[in-house]
């Protein structure tokens, strides 16, 4: 394999600047077909975006022998349909996170990619990201010393009766569709970054709760890590202020200072050392999945490590299980 022919399953909103136009941005990597099942939807964008192929069949662009790998960017609930169906076919996976509705079946998906010996990568994407990358390299040079504790809360305004019924926004607090609350939608990419810093999970727990009743998901959230390097970690979610109080903020605290920053705004690291501020700052990308599609490329051809695995992916999913009472 010299290049990686790319078919997307689901190109939906996720794929219009994010992640879509990438596959042909990357060395060795092109976007071949996408599927919708919508058929005008799909044929649209082909067209936009110049794409050759286009289906409303999933399973007629994964065995179309011009695709030899597959993103799939569905709502969750259809992730391991399809992530199966694509490893059945021998073609590589990079699934969109959370990799599934819930721990069990994003256990499945790693476990059937193991089995069958077929090389999967979940989006997680703030993975390579300059920002996030400068922030593990502070931390492994300990230049804050020992990471002690992590503090972070993400606070969102309540969804309005509008939103709700707004096909593109109510899907993410319908727990048949997306897992959970908007929890499921968000967290994944903080709870992974604190992965990617800190490794393996020794003990997790939490609570959760829905405050405003508007729907039937948590709404509210509570949960704290302890990971085997001895780093302590605690998160609150709540979706349920108003735009007043709307936060989003991570704050690394370490022997000799600590690391600042936001998750979604991307703009800057605040590094304090002792009594001495540095504020470190960071253009937005104009594809968030640029770096990390260049990284999966490379690793399906075998020209570097996996950027993020479906253990990983999985590991995310049980931590936030474990928060919200569906593991125990």
């Amino acid at each position: 394999m010299k290049q990686i022919n790319w078919g997307i399953i689901g190109c939906g909103d996720v794929t219009e600047v994010k992640s879509g136009p990438a596959f042909n941005k990357a060395d060795h990597s092109k976007l071949v077909a996408v599927m919708r099942r919508d058929a005008a939807k799909a044929e649209d964008y082909a067209r936009r975006h110049n794409v050759p192929k286009w289906f409303s069949d999933a399973n007629l662009l994964i065995n179309d022998p011009d695709v030899n790998a597959i993103y799939i960017a569905t709502p969750p609930s259809s992730h391991e349909e399809y992530a199966i169906a694509a490893m059945q076919a021998g073609k590589p996976v990079y699934i969109e996170k959370p990799v599934s509705v819930d721990y069990p079946s994003a256990k499945r998906i790693a476990q059937f990619g193991q089995e069958k010996n077929i090389k999967m990568c979940v989006a997680h994407y703030r993975r390579q990201q300059p920002l996030f990358k400068k922030i593990k390299e502070i931390i492994d040079d300990k230049i804050i010393g020992e990471v002690r504790v992590v503090n972070m809360i993400c606070y969102k305004k309540l969804l309005s009766q509008s939103d709700l019924t707004n096909e593109r926004i109510a899907w993410r607090v319908n727990a048949e569709v997306s897992g959970g609350g908007l929890f499921y939608d968000l967290a994944p990419h903080q709870l992974d970054l604190m992965i990617y810093f800190f490794g393996e999970v020794t003990s997790a727990l939490g609570v959760s709760a829905n405050q405003a009743k508007l729907y039937k998901s948590e709404d509210v959230v509570s949960g704290n890590i302890l990971f085997k390097n001895g780093t302590v970690f605690s998160g609150t979610w709540c979706f349920t202020t108003n735009e007043f109080n709307d936060a989003d903020h991570c704050e690394i605290i370490g022997s000799k200072g600590k690391i600042s920053f936001a998750v979604f705004e991307h703009q800057k690291i605040s590094l304090m050392v002792g009594q001495e501020l540095q504020e470190i700052p960071f253009q937005k990308l104009q594809h968030v999945q640029e770096p990390m599609i260049a990284a999966v490329v490379k690793y399906f051809l075998n020209e570097a490590p996996n950027p993020c695995s479906a253990g990983d992916g999985a590991e995310v999913m049980r931590l936030m299980d474990s928060f919200t009472g569906k593991i125990v």
